[in-house]
């Protein structure tokens, strides 16, 4: 209610989307950062014409409806991102302002700019209290994201009430020392100050720019109005009947006059608008025919039609190269090989790049003027990994960022994010377990791993060489149902050399990497550094007389998927298991079961070398061997 009139302004003058295509690529991006208010969009697309029924807003926050309680990227739409956990909304929106940059310095052409549009987000208090707004405003600032426009909802409340008391920013101040223009003092119920304040807004092709709206909560509600009443609890009966009477508003619930209809309705201006891109696209197409494919395939996110054999014979090439070095170095190498081939490939880095290696013989660092394909995103993990999101959401690349495992605390909700919004964003981390020695225990990630298998619809691979290095790069480009994360070694792993057929099993998350001599009696589990250790293990069993299976599982995520025969092939049922990995053991107990073992660390780490660290805590060939003949 407190946004009403900025919300009818922007819609009604300004917005330029069609309701009947949600999907047309260079409709301006609209965001509700503060997703609490989610009535307020799904008003919008109902008045515009989108397909969001009378039905569906009386289904509000109830079991599959499309007006779930925050905005839900994929149930509503024209909703173009989920929010709700505040401050993302507005990360995102900097990833789809700095998305739509970068694209239209690539793509446009005096023919035509097809790629010309604007990002808006609404946002309040919440927003701006949350750390991450720091760090993807500063950034939009240096980028100078001037498509990029964001409504400050200044009404001075959140759910404990007036925010004086743990609030005293100086928000106009601090968005200017950002390199934002600041538009102060505006009346967000006066539609005509609204006005004036989007035009300027507009006309600012430098600088990302904050409308800062005075507003009252709950505007309309005699008696709850400028309140934390209104925040999230319902008006109930009598503030309700009250409000109508204010407003002057006669009809009965959920009953809009046909007039209001046609004067809010958005879908022959919308057609309009598509159609006159579609022209502009024609003449672009007509004089840069390549480009114009190149700029659609991207859009709908598919990739080269090659990609598959290109994919193989960079394969080959890992395989018949034998390298014995870190993962996160074959990483590197894996995107020397892809990159080339798929120019929506976007990375960067939080300040580690040299460490990370996400970085390439072809990197560009982005700059103001919208050029490259990299970005240096500072000591910013929750902002990358958020803004990362905006621009999967907004297409036309496939986005990776790189930190340390460890630091993937940091980003934790965003990477939660991009697997419930199904997006296709790679998070690279690297220094991946105790193997990185002399940092200790602030840095040795030995829970991370487990609890980012955790995270419904997140693939996460920690490879154990070159080979299954390339495999998960390759995988996490062709998915388009969801982000992967890659686990990488900072320390050098052996090479495993395989056949073409057990090269292609590793796409199945888990698979038989070494067979036993004769039947066996017990199964190693590996991922990683500790792959090398199964196998060494596995040898000296055999010494022993003792037939043991080594398993690589570089994805559980991904195995667990795979059909009941196949997992029962590789982890037969009635022969014991054991399960190596250099972090935390819970969840390897659902493949060893009660009577098998796992030879984790379900503690912290020390501060020591690598080689010293791994025999303190019992990752040792004699450690793995004694656990196997313990569960015989």
């Amino acid at each position: 209610m407190g946004m009403a009139e900025i919300a009818e302004v922007l819609w009604n003058r300004h917005l330029r989307h069609n309701p009947q295509n949600p999907h047309w690529p260079n409709r301006d991006r609209f965001v509700l950062s503060n997703g609490h208010g989610s009535m307020l969009i799904y008003a919008l697309l109902h008045l515009t014409g989108y397909d969001l029924s009378i039905d569906d807003l009386k289904a509000f926050r109830q079991l599959h409806s499309k007006t779930p309680g925050h905005p839900e990227f994929g149930y509503t739409p024209g909703v173009e991102t989920t929010t709700g956990p505040l401050g993302q909304g507005l990360a995102n929106a900097v990833g789809m302002a700095l998305a739509e940059k970068l694209l239209a310095k690539e793509f446009n052409r005096p023919e035509g700019e097809i790629v010309d549009h604007f990002t808006y987000v609404f946002l309040g208090d919440g927003c701006l209290m949350e750390g991450i707004s720091h760090e993807v405003c500063s950034l939009a600032g240096t980028w100078g994201l001037s498509k990029l426009i964001a409504f400050y909802d200044d009404n001075g409340i959140s759910i404990d009430g007036h925010v004086a008391g743990w609030f005293t920013d100086k928000t106009p101040e601090r968005f200017a020392a950002y390199g934002w223009q600041v538009l102060r003092d505006v009346d967000g119920h006066h539609p005509d100050s609204i006005e004036a304040a989007i035009r300027e807004a507009q006309s600012d092709n430098v600088r990302p720019t904050l409308i800062c709206c005075k507003t009252v909560i709950g505007l309309g509600a005699p008696n709850k109005k400028g309140s934390h009443d209104v925040h999230g609890a319902p008006l109930g009966d009598a503030e309700i009947q009250a409000a109508r009477d204010y407003i002057g508003w006669q009809h009965p619930p959920f009953e809009i006059p046909a007039d209001v209809y046609a004067a809010w309705d958005a879908t022959e201006r919308g057609a309009a608008w598509e159609s006159e891109w579609d022209a502009t696209m024609a003449r672009y197409t007509a004089a840069h025919p390549d480009l114009a494919s190149e700029f659609l395939r991207r859009t709908v996110g598919e990739l080269p039609t090659d990609w598959s054999s290109q994919v193989e014979a960079a394969l080959k090439q890992v395989n018949d190269a034998a390298a014995t070095i870190a993962t996160r170095k074959a990483s590197q190498n894996s995107i020397e090989a892809f990159a080339p081939m798929l120019p929506e490939l976007l990375g960067g880095s939080a300040d580690l790049t040299g460490s990370n290696l996400t970085n390439w013989s072809g990197s560009k660092t982005i700059t103001r003027e919208g050029k490259g394909n990299y970005i240096h995103y500072g000591v910013r993990e929750f902002g990358m990994a958020a803004i990362m999101n905006g621009l999967a959401l907004h297409g036309g690349f496939i986005p990776y960022g790189g930190t340390f495992l460890m630091f993937s605390e940091y980003a934790r909700n965003a990477l939660r994010m991009a697997a419930l919004m199904k997006l296709r964003s790679i998070f690279v981390f690297t220094h991946d377990s105790i193997g990185l020695g002399e940092d200790g225990p602030t840095h040795q990630p030995v829970e991370q791993t487990a609890t980012l298998r955790m995270i419904p619809n997140m693939h996460v691979w920690r490879p154990c060489d070159t080979v299954e290095t390339a495999v998960a790069w390759a995988s996490a480009i062709a998915r388009k149902t969801g982000p992967t994360s890659l686990a990488l070694s900072r320390q050098n792993l052996t090479f495993v050399k395989r056949t073409v057929a057990t090269t292609a099993k590793i796409r199945r998350g888990g698979y038989v990497l070494s067979e036993s001599k004769g039947a066996a009696q017990a199964v190693i589990i590996a991922t990683g550094s500790e792959v090398d250790l199964a196998l060494k293990a596995q040898a000296a069993l055999a010494k022993e007389g003792i037939a043991v299976r080594v398993v690589s599982m570089p994805c559980t995520n991904i195995f667990d998927a795979q059909s009941t025969a196949y997992r029962n092939s590789v982890l037969p049922d009635g022969i014991v298991r054991v399960a190596v990995e250099a972090g935390v053991t819970d969840g390897w107990y659902k493949y060893v079961g009660l009577k098998g073992a796992v030879v984790g660390l379900d503690r912290f780490g020390e501060s020591a070398p690598a080689g010293a660290l791994f025999k303190e805590f019992g990752f040792t060939v004699e450690t793995v061997v004694s656990t196997v003949k313990s569960v015989l």
